[in-house]
């Protein structure tokens, strides 16, 4: 059975680096063999504020949620906005806390790559510190490779989105591999 990777992120511009980025670690997991879910920006923003005294939830809020019970793998990509992750992303995360009294509470057990598309070397770092421990406190495994990148200083796409950047390609193809190879043995 394929192990079934989500990625979120991006940004209300569709085909923005963070999101691009995301998708490019997914391809990676496919091409090992992975099936793979993506909630990019634009998808995100259609999701409500969340609230968690209304425990009702639009359609697009519980096929979020549903996403993420099933899933093996989470990839999450956000800009790094003044040195944090963005509010659509935030939001998104925060919705999540739908899965908290679960048999799987939030992430446990599972591998989370992170990635951050910043217009400068600081903000990168420190939202994916950031990034770093919104996982740990939602119990998920953050991979050993994170990707930041500088958007000023690097492109790494063309314009039709292929990966030209080769040191970009490398860190995303450990990333998926670091993922895909995540296993976590039951405590007895």
């Amino acid at each position: 059975m394929a192990r079934h990777i989500v990625g979120i992120g991006g940004t209300f511009r569709p085909r923005s680096s963070s999101e691009m980025l995301v998708r490019s670690v997914l391809a990676e997991c496919e091409r090992i063999g992975a099936k793979t879910t993506m909630f990019d920006g634009p998808a995100l923003a259609t999701l409500p504020h969340f609230n968690p005294e209304r425990p009702e939830r639009t359609a697009e809020q519980a096929a979020f949620v549903a996403a993420l019970r099933e899933a093996d793998g989470l990839v999450i990509g956000t800009p790094g906005y003044h040195g944090g992750v963005s509010g659509v992303v935030k939001n998104a995360i925060d919705l999540l806390e739908d899965l908290r009294g679960d048999e799987r509470v939030y992430f446990d057990g599972m591998p989370v790559g992170l990635i951050v598309s910043a217009a400068g070397w600081q903000a990168g770092g420190v939202t994916l510190a950031a990034l770093r421990g919104i996982v740990h406190a939602m119990r998920g495994w953050p991979t050993p490779a994170g990707i930041a990148i500088n958007s000023i200083a690097q492109k790494p796409f063309d314009g039709t989105g292929a990966i030209v950047d080769q040191s970009v390609a490398a860190q995303i193809a450990t990333q998926a591999r670091q993922i895909m190879a995540f296993h976590l043995e039951p405590v007895a």
